[in-house]
């Protein structure tokens, strides 16, 4: 993986660490586009702490926001989440080969010892 792409993997796993940031995306998915004062009503936090998890969000391409008047409406931006899944993905498929390998070397083994 080059380094601007793990780059953005970092970035999503980051923002994706903090569990009120991974509760915003999925309340933005199931709700589609809304404002950070709807999410808010619906949190044990101030409108103020969601409009900064949401700023995390954005600067990792996970959401995004547009102006509609005087109120910002934020929707999830799904690019950044397909690119760590599908890195994840790789990683997993790199680690079943290397299993793979591990598992057939000790089979081997147990034949030749018995």
């Amino acid at each position: 993986m080059t380094e601007e792409p793990r780059s953005a993997v970092d970035d999503v796993i980051g923002a994706l660490a903090d569990p009120m940031r991974r509760r915003l995306l999925d309340l933005l998915a199931a709700q589609g586009e809304v404002t950070a004062t709807t999410l808010a009503a619906g949190l044990p936090v101030s409108r103020q702490a969601v409009v900064k998890h949401l700023a995390v969000l954005d600067a990792a391409g996970l959401v995004t926001s547009h102006r509609v008047g005087r109120e910002v409406r934020y929707a999830v931006r799904p690019a950044a989440l397909d690119a760590t899944a599908r890195w994840m993905a790789a990683l997993a498929s790199d680690w079943d080969r290397r299993l793979a390998r591990i598992k057939r070397i000790a089979e081997a083994g147990e034949r030749d010892s018995s």
